[in-house]
């Protein structure tokens, strides 16, 4: 199979979108996406962008995506954030992770970043093997801290 690596125009924002939300029920979370077309559309290529995502394309349909946005390390500085990597199932075993990953390096190093940060769900043991047999690091010491929506705004009430 010959699969196009490009950067997403914002015509692709609504398989983007489908991807994601394949993604989500292979985690075990279909009801967890809120993000809308309308929010891919303004976020990633409206006046002020805060991600760029690259997309796998084969026959006019997106068989997968890499979506990244920039962070800053303190230690290290400039660095790359991986917030997804998804190939459609269908397209999974055919060498498209790989592509993306590709991809995704490339613009890391254009830009400079010292390093790349993502995370794998623990239970996908395919993930993690694919991550480690490119070189990655999983640090399985490290916990992943977040405060959602309600959270920001219980925080909020407490300032």
């Amino acid at each position: 199979m010959d699969f196009i690596i490009r950067e997403a125009t914002i015509k692709d924002a609504k398989q983007i979108l489908d991807l994601i939300v394949e993604l989500a029920v292979f985690e075990k979370e279909p009801d967890a996406v809120e993000v809308t077309v309308e929010d891919l559309e303004k976020d990633g290529f409206g006046a002020n962008p805060v991600f760029k995502c690259f997309v796998a394309e084969y026959n006019n349909e997106i068989a997968g995506i890499a979506l990244v946005y920039n962070r800053y390390s303190t230690w290290k500085g400039k660095i790359i954030h991986l917030e997804d990597l998804i190939v459609s199932n269908k397209y999974r075993g055919k060498g498209l992770g790989t592509l993306l990953l590709n991809q995704v390096v490339i613009y890391a190093n254009s830009l400079g970043a010292r390093r790349i940060n993502w995370e794998v769900i623990d239970w996908n043991e395919p993930a993690i093997k694919f991550y480690e047999k490119k070189g990655a690091k999983v640090l399985r010491d490290w916990d992943v801290v977040q405060l959602d929506a309600e959270g920001i705004q219980n925080y909020l009430k407490n300032i």
